[in-house]
């Protein structure tokens, strides 16, 4: 009996010690924290970062970067979601998104970064998200190239400067060494170009900053027939001197590409694709200038916060997540990463660092001149864009429809879409 139960103490002490070393390893192991995020031009840099800080931090950060051509993040998000696979921290990009997810995200207004930033998504009065950057877009041009056309970029304010400029251009193809007049994309894929970004000029350019007035009228189904109509000459314009190939299958980097090698005078895309140019070691000189979607002129360009970082409130990691967005505003690999790496205009104050890419600089300047329209494309649902609004700018693109047809099925899908 003394030796069975000896048998049986030695058995117990080995469970116990094996138990307890099993213990510390799962101590030991480095917990995981998975972001979201819908930018893939920034996508390997954020890695990079994430990376780097999760070796100081002892996490395994996997980083999802789906956009662009990569397809819209948010049915992934809503498959994550029904598989119960939520990341611990994902993007929105403004109002409709976050009521999308609301549920999901959570409270971080006693954050420490809340006070360094004048442009965090705030809802009820509450802060619900930390902006990713400050970006900006107009329309980019190849400044050498203008000035070799002796066209001066300050004339081009509305649709008859744009249109003139674009003629002469067009003309000069051989001697300029283009491809195009504009690289712009309008395929599915890159509905993100069309259907959110060109939209918005219909929205709010020539309009006071945080002025509502045309998303509020298209929102209870109300079309200005003058406006729109000056805005689909807008589009027509764009679509007629761009390269075919870029407009109706072009990806994200063909179109950056066109204009980062010279073969087009200008681009439809914002500040954020200055690290592409850089890579391209494009040497001319670029910056923005306003859109001409109208017959009147406007003087500014598009600039906000274009996403927010939101914590998943039901995230097992919720220390860390918070960790990563306070070291990202707070620390110095945080600054680098963001100005540096990806190129970035920082929407935090207390970063010393200034973006190199032109394009950054030109925001920056029309920001200080205090000559900027609002984002109001985010006001409008992601399916009504996407689903919606993005077919009939690709139809428009490829001439299955034509500019008539074009203002017809946008005033119904607005009217159709009356909230």
């Amino acid at each position: 009996m003394k030796k069975l139960l000896l048998v049986m103490l030695v058995a117990m002490m080995a469970t116990s010690l094996f138990a307890a070393g099993g213990s510390e390893a799962g101590a030991a192991k480095a917990a995981t924290l998975t972001i979201m995020q819908n930018k893939p031009e920034i996508g390997p840099q954020l890695e990079a970062y994430a990376t780097q800080w999760g070796t100081a931090n002892n996490v395994k950060v996997t980083v999802k970067s789906i956009g662009g051509t990569a397809g819209a993040m948010g049915p992934q998000l809503k498959a994550d979601y029904a598989a119960g696979d939520m990341p611990d921290i994902f993007t929105f990009d403004g109002l409709e998104s976050y009521k999308e997810w609301e549920g999901v995200v959570l409270d971080v207004s006693s954050e420490p970064w809340v006070s360094k930033t004048a442009v965090a998504f705030k809802y009820n009065n509450k802060v619900f998200g930390a902006p990713v950057a400050v970006e900006g877009w107009g329309m980019a041009y190849n400044a050498d190239l203008l000035a070799k056309a002796g066209i001066d970029p300050k004339t081009l304010t509305n649709y008859a400067a744009y249109k003139a400029a674009f003629e002469k251009l067009d003309g000069m193809k051989a001697q300029l060494g283009i491809n195009s007049v504009v690289s712009m994309a309008a395929a599915i894929e890159m509905g993100w170009v069309t259907a959110h970004h060109n939209f918005n000029s219909l929205l709010a350019n020539g309009l006071p900053y945080g002025d509502l007035s045309v998303v509020n009228d298209l929102l209870a189904g109300k079309v200005d027939a003058t406006r729109l109509s000056e805005y689909a000459d807008w589009v027509e314009l764009l679509f007629k001197f761009a390269d075919k190939g870029v407009l109706t299958t072009g990806n994200y980097d063909s179109q950056v590409g066109a204009f980062a090698t010279g073969k087009a005078v200008f681009l439809h895309q914002g500040n954020w694709t200055d690290p592409n140019i850089q890579g391209a070691n494009a040497t001319f000189k670029m910056a923005f200038a306003p859109h001409g979607s109208m017959k009147k002129a406007t003087d500014g360009i598009f600039v906000a916060a274009p996403s927010f970082y939101a914590i998943n409130k039901d995230s097992k990691n919720l220390a860390m997540a918070k960790k990563f967005i306070v070291d990202l505003v707070n620390t110095p690999a945080g600054h680098s990463y963001m100005v540096e790496a990806a190129g970035m205009i920082p929407a935090y104050s207390g970063i010393s660092l200034q973006p190199t890419g032109q394009l950054s600089k030109s925001v920056q300047e029309w920001s200080a001149a205090g000559k900027v329209y609002s984002w109001s494309q985010y006001y409008f649902t992601g399916d009504f864009r996407d689903k919606t609004l993005n077919p009939i700018y690709n139809q428009f693109a490829s001439g299955s429809i034509n500019k008539a047809q074009f203002i017809d099925q946008m005033t119904k899908a607005l009217v159709a879409n009356k909230q």
